[in-house]
């Protein structure tokens, strides 16, 4: 569904990422890992196309997408679920909801999405008049992943979404994200620090080491690998 050919991206004069390859299957989970500062949410947003490639492809479905601008990008059914969440905070979850529609045609199928939203996030449909800045971190990220799923939807990226997250509900974002992967087929690529729950629930792993992929592999592979679990996963 999505590949990338050595793209580099620049923040001025400062090199974020050099040559990174990558391959997302469709249907599949896909997660990149590393530390802070390795490129990981720059991958994702020059994906999305919030920052410019300076050289490299981006392919989606065969077709090129490097530097297009994001609405274009959303269009083609890639939704991006920012670090930091990035919710409206004035307005109410249903507002919300309604955002990531704004680009659809398709308007009178929106109370079937809603359906679906409410359906993965029933605490979403509890609080669907309630302005969305008095929300805990964790409804929150949910009401982030509501959003993009209300658009188009065939790729989803999530950037960092256990962050700033009561422990007890990091592993209900995570059973959420198996469940919308599941069933509806949505594909999704993930950027995480948690990377030992990361890689449980994804099919595939890249390492990304100041701007470079240092080492790929199937998920599980990864999880035994012994610099992965030395470096990430706590040794464990």
């Amino acid at each position: 569904m999505l590949e990338i050919q050595n793209l580099a991206v620049n923040y001025g004069s400062i090199a974020a990422l050099h040559d990174v390859s990558l391959k997302v299957e469709t249907g599949q989970i896909v997660t990149l890992i590393g530390a802070n500062g390795a490129g990981k949410t720059t991958t994702l947003r020059t994906i999305s196309g919030l920052l410019r490639a300076q050289r490299g492809s981006i392919r989606y479905e065969g077709e090129e997408i490097a530097n297009q601008p994001p609405h274009r990008i959303v269009g083609r059914g890639i939704s991006h679920v920012p670090e930091g969440r990035m919710i409206f905070a004035n307005l109410t979850v249903r507002e919300n909801l309604l955002m990531g529609a704004y680009l659809r045609k398709d308007r009178q199928s929106l109370g079937v999405d809603f359906d679906f939203v409410f359906g993965i996030f029933p605490r979403l449909k509890e609080r669907a008049k309630q302005v969305a800045g008095t929300l805990s971190g964790g409804e929150q990220q949910m009401l982030a992943i509501g959003r993009a799923l209300m658009s188009k939807r065939r790729c989803l990226m999530l950037d960092e979404p256990s962050l700033g997250i009561a422990p007890i509900l990091v592993k209900t974002i995570f059973q959420k994200i198996v469940e919308i992967n599941r069933s509806l087929g949505i594909t999704i690529l993930l950027v995480e620090q948690n990377a030992n729950l990361a890689l449980e629930i994804s099919n595939y792993g890249y390492v990304l080491e100041t701007g470079h992929v240092t080492l790929h592999d199937k998920a599980d592979a990864l999880r035994q690998n012994e610099k992965v679990k030395s470096a990430y996963l706590g040794g464990a």
